[in-house]
């Protein structure tokens, strides 16, 4: 990946949304879906060339992409067991509970954590929540269903 930091961003059909990153050197900060382009958005980076071949139907999982996750750690084991959901795979916040460290899935506290966690995901598509079909996605609804429907779910 490029070491510029800034926010790229293009717009896409198959959305009918923009689709925008916010980089800073290696790292990926942030991953939204505006309803237009940014002013000082650029169009070119190779993640939006990958990012629109996934889009698509090209499945990748994006796992060689770097992170920066600026949340508590609570929410960031959750969304790391997230990240782990394989391509066209889905489950359940139990079932992801059941992943996530020291998370009890009986436990009403703790599937209300993995909810939020996935409610505030600051990295949709890169950190797949839409693969979690009974949590909220921090995309919007169309944007959620359409890529279930990408990936068959």
């Amino acid at each position: 990946m490029s070491d510029a930091a800034g926010i790229y961003a293009r717009e896409s059909t198959y959305l009918d949304r923009c689709v925008q990153v916010g980089i800073a050197g290696d790292r990926v900060l942030s991953v939204s879906f505006p309803g237009s382009l940014a002013a000082e958005a650029d169009t070119e980076h190779p993640l939006l060339d990958r990012l629109f071949e996934y889009l698509e139907g090209a499945p990748d999982d994006f796992e060689d992409i770097e992170l920066a996750l600026t949340v508590p750690t609570d929410q960031r084991a959750v969304l790391e067991a997230v990240r782990n959901i394989p391509y066209g795979e889905q489950t359940s916040v139990e079932r992801l509970t059941r992943r996530v460290p020291d998370f009890d899935p009986d436990a009403d506290d703790d599937r209300d954590r993995v909810r939020t966690a996935l409610d505030q995901n600051p990295i949709p598509i890169l950190i797949p929540d839409h693969r979690v079909r009974d949590g909220p996605s921090a995309a919007p609804p169309k944007v959620e269903q359409k890529l279930r429907s990408l990936e068959g779910l």
